[in-house]
């Protein structure tokens, strides 16, 4: 890698080998060969004068491109498409007269930009799957250890650990949801002409139309499609780009989430994220164990949400048949969306492989707290032994006010001992602290944990093993 030009960052620290190579000009324009493949191969079939040796030399030369013919040509005419049917056509010349028969740019450029978007998504589906089997088995570890609720980052009433991680698992589970809809609706641009009328190919097949729709589901069902867009202009409708970066939006809008809470909860040390022996936490404070993994999951994700305003913006100034004012923003937008989105969901695979529970801390945290969340609890109990339930709410209430009075002061929490010592509550302190079990006040949350994680295994069961390794 050269050192005294700008790389982004998205390839040189955080995406994953895969994505970099799917985006990469060896897989973009190898595509674009293998659909001049499958064009010339339909035509051939469907009876233009394409011999079978023009379709087997356009086959031997798919994956040797002269990157320096095609950027020489580009710079003469200034059109990146036609310098590569150029550089294809020297490297199989018995096929450059047929090369690119009846097609425009978007023919290559198009569709391959859906072939990639969809390997793409596939690959991300089977990301977000391996976080997701891994906080599935966070969840079930943890199911019953109770820890302190927040609403509004308040205490509030307990829930537990694997409760919790749930939560951030429906999340990841809507953006499966919503990927597998978008990939179930993807559809091919197929090859239609400059303006979508497929006028060029009435008068290559003489007007045989049910051929021109044959051509186009043979190149099609080549790719993995089932079916091309009804009508179109020159393009495929941008809209599909903009439910694209919508979906990794979401992804990054739940990986936000989640982080978002391990930070909180690492600041009071119930929670921790991996943290390897030798790592520094900071270049001054050498005591530190900073949130670094989620904060870098955070950080991407207010990226990736930004970018994914490029895509709607673009798919409404698509002027009448074609515009090309959404060219060198889809370079850039729709690529780097994609690495963003990996290199989220590979944090997010690191954090959920390694996440620490400090039990300890977890149920101390809890007990400072617990007495206030029991005091519905308590009463209860009083009233059941003759106490007047208002005298009661009055009592606990002036006894809450005070115990909190005193904790802001730096002081334990004394309420147990304040209801015990008031001869209205009629309690002893053991009797109170009989009350002070955790599980008494979590609910149902090992049951829901059971039965969201049953509900979740078909699809956990299609995860594949991720060991969520992070280099940098």
């Amino acid at each position: 890698m050269a050192n005294d030009i700008y790389t982004s960052p998205l390839a040189s620290r955080y995406a994953s080998p895969y994505m970099l190579h799917l985006f990469s000009p060896d897989s973009r324009f190898q595509t674009w060969r293998r659909l001049w493949v499958a064009l010339a191969r339909a035509q051939h079939q469907l009876g233009l004068p394409i011999t079978a040796r023009q379709v087997q030399e356009l086959e031997a030369h798919v994956t040797d491109i002269d990157y320096e013919v095609a950027a020489a040509r580009e710079r003469e005419v200034r059109h990146d498409v036609m310098a590569h049917v150029y550089a294809y056509g020297k490297a199989a010349p018995s096929a450059a007269g047929i090369l690119h028969l009846g097609a425009t740019s978007c023919y290559v450029t198009d569709n391959a930009d859906l072939i990639l978007y969809r390997d793409g998504l596939r690959y991300l589906r089977g990301q977000l799957l391996s976080v997701l089997a891994d906080l599935a088995a966070f969840a079930r570890r943890y199911a019953a250890v109770p820890t302190l609720g927040y609403t509004h980052y308040q205490p509030a009433q307990p829930v537990t650990v694997g409760k919790r991680a749930t939560l951030w698992m429906q999340d990841f589970l809507s953006d499966v949801e919503e990927l597998d809809a978008l990939l179930s609706g993807l559809k091919f641009l197929g090859c239609r002409g400059t303006t979508g009328t497929e006028a060029s190919f009435m008068d290559l097949f003489d007007g045989d139309e049910e051929k021109i729709d044959e051509m186009n589901r043979r190149i099609a069902a080549e790719f993995g499609f089932s079916e091309c867009f009804p009508v179109c202009g020159q393009t495929y409708p941008r809209k599909v780009d903009s439910r694209i970066l919508s979906c990794l939006s979401s992804i990054a809008q739940s990986a936000y989430r989640m982080a978002g809470d391990i930070r909180l909860l690492q600041h009071d040390r119930q929670l921790e994220e991996p943290f390897e022996d030798s790592q520094i936490g900071s270049s001054a404070m050498a005591y530190k164990r900073n949130p670094m993994r989620c904060e870098r999951i955070c950080s991407l994700s207010r990226c990736l949400m930004a970018d994914a305003m490029n895509a709607p913006m673009t798919a409404s100034t698509q002027w009448l048949e074609r515009t090309l004012d959404d060219s060198a923003n889809r370079r850039i937008a729709l690529p780097e969306g994609f690495l963003c989105a990996d290199a989220i969901l590979r944090l997010c695979q690191n954090v959920a492989s390694g996440l620490r529970v400090n039990e300890t801390v977890v149920d101390r945290t809890l007990r400072e707290y617990l007495p206030f969340m029991a005091t519905e609890n308590l009463m209860m109990e009083a009233v059941k032994r003759g106490g007047d339930r208002q005298q009661l709410h009055e009592v606990i209430r002036r006894h809450s006010m005070a115990a909190t009075a005193r904790m802001k002061e730096g002081h334990p929490c004394d309420l147990l001992d304040r209801l015990a010592a008031d001869p209205a509550f009629g309690l002893t302190r053991p009797e109170l602290e009989a009350l002070m079990d955790p599980q008494r006040y979590i609910g149902r949350c090992p049951q829901q944990v059971a039965r969201f994680l049953e509900r979740c295994q078909p699809l956990l069961a299609q995860a594949q093993t991720a060991d969520g390794t992070i280099t940098l």
